[in-house]
């Protein structure tokens, strides 16, 4: 298709040219062009377009109104039902924690084991009970001794009375660890921290 067409506009512009006159003794052809003409390089052919504009759909007036409605009945219902909470498992103890059957047997210990326990555990007392009355009496001492240099300083000077009961910035920030039941063991290796995410997703 294109290369006839280029052949046919080649004719016509062989027929368009003209010759022209002799000057100076020499022979020269001018070719010229007719305007409503282009140069056959200039001429860009593209394939064929077989298509047509997509035809627009034809929409019932009365099911696109029906469609709405039922969008508008589901919005309804979905406003009406309330939203579910996401249980909090840790404050729900478990069915199988809550049977009474389930219990651990305890070790059966022999009479010695378990006169010796006993009398462990009595000297724990009576030692404990011997620190906490030094504490309490060392304590009482040391407030008997605050009690009457204040006194003393109040008779010498009042401003320095004053000054000693205000509190002492220097105290704080204060930390302090509180006592343990047991000593820390040297030779404890503590676990990689490996587990298993069982978390469960709750989607709405």
């Amino acid at each position: 298709m294109s290369g006839a067409l280029s052949r046919c506009l080649c004719r016509v512009m062989a027929r368009q040219t003209v010759p022209s006159s002799f000057l100076s003794g020499e022979h020269q052809h001018a070719v010229t062009v007719s305007p409503w003409f282009a140069p056959v390089m200039t001429l860009k052919t593209s394939a064929p377009l077989r298509a047509e504009p997509k035809k627009k759909k034809k929409v019932d007036p009365r099911r696109e109104q029906v469609m709405k409605d039922r969008l508008r009945k589901k919005l309804r219902k979905l406003q009406k039902v309330p939203p579910e909470y996401i249980p909090i498992e840790d404050f729900v103890t478990p069915v199988s924690c809550m049977d009474e059957t389930r219990q651990r047997s305890r070790p059966r210990l022999s009479f010695d084991e378990s006169d010796g326990r006993a009398l462990l555990l009595k000297e724990w007392s009576l030692y404990k009970q011997k620190q906490h009355m030094d504490e309490m009496k060392a304590v009482e001492v040391a407030l008997e001794a605050q009690r009457e240099a204040l006194d003393e300083l109040k008779l010498e000077s009042e401003e320095l009375y004053q000054a000693a009961l205000k509190p002492d910035p220097l105290l704080f920030p204060f930390s302090h660890e509180g006592p343990a039941y047991t000593p820390p063991n040297s030779t404890y290796e503590a676990p990689d921290g490996k587990y298993n995410d069982i978390t469960k997703v709750y989607t709405q």
